[in-house]
């Protein structure tokens, strides 16, 4: 009788531990992966500003912009988590300065744009670009916290998204900051 008793704690605690053990290896492989993680982002330079050398369709602004500090996150499931710090217009740029906007950031909200080279339903190769909706950015002298924005937003990917490349926008779609250094 007492063995029957062990024999039967001994099998529910296999169990128990087998159902708690796939409850939490689930869990585990339920997150999605990252696709790319980064800690840095470039300002537009120059060269950059405007439509004659976009990147992807993209137009850089109209100005040069600086940033002080990025950092963020793409999931394959198009989760995307990004924080600036300081994205401001170049406070060194001759033009800038004489507009008296050298070192703010004038936008009251960003938006991100996510790259990747894809294919369209031909398989002909393509760019896709996908945006967040706009999101706060603070305004005003870096100095004085311009330019720092937050999101976390969802985005639909194309499959594959081969060398995604993130840029933070103005509302309008122009590019501030893009991943790089």
């Amino acid at each position: 009788m007492k063995k029957k008793i062990v024999r039967t704690l001994l099998v529910a605690i296999v169990l128990l531990s087998g159902a708690f053990y796939g409850l939490h290896a689930s869990r585990t492989y339920a997150k999605s992966p990252t696709i790319m993680e980064f800690s840095t982002m470039a300002g537009v330079p120059r060269p950059y500003t405007g439509a004659a050398n976009a990147i992807r369709g993209i137009s850089g602004g109209g100005l040069p912009w600086v940033i002080s500090s990025a950092e963020g996150e793409l999931k394959q499931s198009g989760e995307l988590e990004l924080t600036v710090t300081g994205l401001v217009i170049d406070p060194n740029d001759p033009t800038a300065i004489a507009l008296g906007r050298a070192g703010t950031n004038p936008i009251a909200s960003f938006k991100a744009i996510v790259s990747c080279l894809s294919k369209d339903a031909n398989g002909a190769a393509n760019v896709v670009n996908v945006s967040t909706d706009p999101f706060p950015a603070t305004t005003g002298l870096a100095s004085a916290g311009g330019g720092n924005a937050y999101v976390e937003a969802q985005v639909s990917l194309p499959t594959p998204c081969i060398a995604p490349i993130i840029f933070v926008t103005s509302p309008t779609g122009a590019w501030f900051a893009a991943t790089g250094r």
